[in-house]
Parts: C-alpha cells; structure tokens; sequence
C-alpha cells in the first residue's frame, strides 16, 4: 500500500490568538500586545490579547450603552437567555474540559468542574423572576399611603474574576451581576477558557455589551476600573490584598458599591449575597384613595 510521505504527512499548526469580547464583538487589543499562555507543563497553547487602558474605557462604554436595553427586559426574559447560554455550554462541555486540563486538573476534575458550572448558570437563571419578590417589599406606614420597595440594577459593575477557578468561579461572579440586569466588564487572567466562554455569549440570545471580557493582568487594569467614574459597583474577587485596598480607594472617588476579596469555596451553595450585593432598591409612596 503506497504511503504518504512524510513531508506530505506534516501539518503546520495553526496557533489561535485569543482576542478581546467588547460590545459582542471581538477585537485586538487597541496596544497590539499579546502574550503567550503556556500549559501546566509550560507548553506553548495560544496568544492572548493583552488588554491595555484604552480596552478598558471602550468596555466600560458598551457597557453602559447595553444596560438600558438589558434592565429594560422582563425579568422573564433575562432568565430565558440566561438558560439559553447554559444550554450552549453544555454543548460545548469536552471542549471547556479540555482547556481546564491544561491548567493542571485532572479528567475528572475538570469534568466536575465543567457540570458544576452549568448547573450554577442554571440556578441563577432561575432567580432572575424571584429576585424582585424576595428583596421587594410592602412597607407598614401610619398614614393613608401605601409604601412599596422595589429593587433595581446599580448599573455598569467590574469584576475581577477570580483566578483558583477558571470556569466555575466565571460563572459564580458573572451570573449574579447580570441576572438583576447589571452590564459588566471583567478582567480575567485565565484567557482560554474565558474567550471560550465569550464565544458562547457571541453565540447565545444575550445582547451584546451586557457582557465585556478582557484578558490581562489585574494589576494593570484594576485601578482603572476602580477609579472610573461610569463603573457603578466593583467586585474585586480576584484582587491580591494590596491591589484590593488600592482599587477601594479609587473606588471611593464616585462612591462604587465594593466587593471586598474573600475566600471562596466556589463548589458550595452560593447564596442570594452576590446578587442582591448588586441592587439597589427604590421606594415609591402612592397615597390611598378613600
């Protein structure tokens, strides 16, 4: 049987440069920078963009130019899209695992962590038509008036997703800040996996801008976000201690709601705290006809 040769038999691979996620688009870091992001074992896997200053101001417009149409829907509606997307994560599982892999876990690690992510997603797409009524109030007042609470996005929120969990802890920090329909920016050190993701927002019924990811380093971008004066709220999850007291400074200049950095064990019940973290609330007196 003839065979090919080996020249014939060789493959160039074809090496992926992952770009930024701004606006529902994907473009190049405006810098030009890249970097390159090697396995567990320092093998060569991608270029990853390197998110400059200048990305950072253009997210936080998309952002804001998202969250009227976001806030604006249903409540039904967001957790329509937002089950939408955990349906095309779970299409895209053997993928997702094979990128956790390369940090080190093992199949059945990344496995379970993969599950787990799309059963979180899931969990809070429910809670996107709950939310409302467990926050929400009647109020008792003296008078003839009725007193009612209503809670309601804070507006453009950065996140710095955290950096032990590079799917599951995505999802733990994302999903709580849009289900209420808050837009987001967040900076992600782990870029595989997080363009990924960004593939299946691209992809999914979600509007573009209520979703910006940028890869890079947390230390660079942080202070920007924190000081920025059209970014409502930060969560600083995957803020080392001295980034997180200077970012809480900054913050302070347009009186940010602030997520302090904690320890998280992201495979336990997550709780109703990040979300309603993320609201405000609005009173509204209505007097009682007689």
């Amino acid at each position: 049987m003839p065979t090919k040769s080996s020249k014939e038999s060789q493959r160039l691979a074809v090496r992926k440069t992952y770009k930024l996620y701004i606006g529902g688009a994907f473009p190049r870091s405006e810098s030009g920078r890249s970097y390159v992001v090697n396995d567990s074992k320092g093998n060569f896997l991608a270029n990853a963009s390197w998110a400059s200053r200048k990305d950072v101001r253009d997210a936080v417009v998309a952002a804001r130019k998202a969250f009227g149409g976001w806030s604006s829907r249903t409540a039904y509606n967001r957790g329509q899209i937002l089950y939408r997307i955990a349906e095309m994560l779970e299409g895209r599982r053997s993928q997702f695992v094979e990128e956790l892999r390369s940090t080190g876990l093992s199949v059945a690690a990344a496995e379970n962590e993969v599950d787990a992510a799309v059963d979180r997603w899931v969990w809070y797409a429910g809670w996107a038509d709950k939310i409302g009524s467990v926050t929400g109030s009647a109020n008792p007042v003296a008078g003839p008036f009725l007193n009612l609470s209503s809670p309601e996005p804070t507006g453009v929120v950065a996140v710095l997703a955290p950096t032990d969990s590079g799917l599951l802890g995505l999802v733990s920090v994302l999903a709580p800040a849009i289900v209420s329909g808050n837009t987001t920016v967040v900076v992600t050190e782990t870029p595989l996996v997080a363009v990924t993701f960004a593939e299946v927002l691209a992809t999914s019924d979600l509007p573009g801008g209520v979703v910006n990811i940028l890869t890079g380093r947390h230390a660079e971008l942080a202070p920007w976000l924190a000081g920025h004066m059209d970014v409502n709220a930060i969560d600083l999850t995957g803020a080392p201690e001295e980034l997180a007291k200077a970012c809480e400074i900054e913050a302070a200049g347009n009186l940010k709601r602030v997520l302090r950095p904690a320890a998280n064990d992201w495979a336990a019940d997550p709780g109703t705290a990040r979300m309603t973290a993320l609201l405000e609330t609005k009173t509204v007196w209505h007097p009682i006809g007689s």
